[in-house]
C-alpha cells in the first residue's frame, strides 16, 4: 500500500497522513518533518534548506528525491508507506515512479482563502512539535512546551507558497490522471469528515 498524499500547504496533508499511518501500520514519510531534521542538525545541507525554506522556495529535486530514496530503502517501508510533502513537482513524481509501485493518490482540496487563513492561525509545539492553533494560548496543552509561529508561516510566504505549488505541484493532478489511481477529496471538512473518505478510498 503506497500512498501519495499531496494537497497546498495547510490542507491537513498531515493530519490525515498520520492518521492513515496508524489505522494501516505503515510508516508516514514527511519530507517537512526530515527537512526540519536536517536543519535540527545544521548541516551544511540543513543550513541550506533553512534558507529556503525561510523564503517559501521548494527544496531541490535532487536534495528531496535522495533524501526520499534513502528512507524508503528502510525496512519499515516493505510493507507500504504514506508519502506526505513528495512528490512536489513533475520531476520529483517521475523520480519516484522508479522506486515505487504507488497505489493511491489522495489528493486534498482546499481554496487559498481557507489555506491562508489556516495557516496564520496556526502555532507549532517548540517542545514536542506539536501543531495546534492560537485557540490553545501560549503553552502546549500536551507537553507544557511553548506554541511558537514558525517563520515560512507569515502571510506574504504563505502567498509565496501557494504559488508555487499551482505552479509547480497543482499539475501533478493531472500527471497521475492517466494512472487511474487519484482520489480528490474536499478538504475544507473536518479531520473526521475527511478521514471517513479516504476510508472509503483505501479501503477497510
Amino acid at each position: 500500500m503506497n500512498i501519495i498524499m499531496f494537497g497546498p500547504p495547510g490542507s491537513g496533508k498531515g493530519t490525515q497522513a498520520a492518521m492513515i499511518a496508524e489505522r494501516y501500520g505503515i510508516p508516514h514519510i514527511s519530507t517537512g518533518d526530515m527537512f526540519r531534521a536536517a536543519m535540527e542538525q545544521k548541516t551544511e545541507l540543513g543550513m541550506q534548506i533553512a534558507e529556503r525554506m525561510e523564503k517559501g522556495i521548494l527544496i531541490s529535486d535532487e536534495i528531496t528525491a535522495k533524501l526520499v530514496e534513502l528512507r524508503l530503502k528502510e525496512t519499515d517501508c516493505t510493507e507500504g508507506c504514506i508519502l506526505d510533502g513528495f512528490p512536489r513537482t513533475i520531476a520529483q513524481a517521475e523520480a519516484l515512479d522508479s522506486l515505487i509501485d504507488l497505489g493511491f493518490v489522495i489528493v486534498l482540496d482546499v481554496p487559498d482563502d481557507v489555506v491562508l487563513k489556516r495557516i496564520l492561525n496556526r502555532r507549532t509545539c517548540s517542545k514536542c512539535q506539536r501543531i495546534t492553533t492560537t485557540d490553545e494560548g501560549a503553552q502546549c496543552q500536551k507537553c507544557n512546551g511553548e506554541l511558537v509561529k514558525r517563520s515560512d508561516e507569515k502571510e506574504e510566504v504563505i502567498k509565496h507558497r501557494l504559488l508555487v505549488y499551482h505552479d509547480q505541484t497543482a499539475p501533478l493532478l493531472e500527471y497521475y490522471k492517466p494512472k487511474d489511481i487519484t482520489y480528490v477529496i474536499d478538504g475544507t471538512r473536518t479531520v473526521e469528515e475527511i478521514f471517513q473518505d479516504i476510508i472509503k478510498v483505501l479501503g477497510e
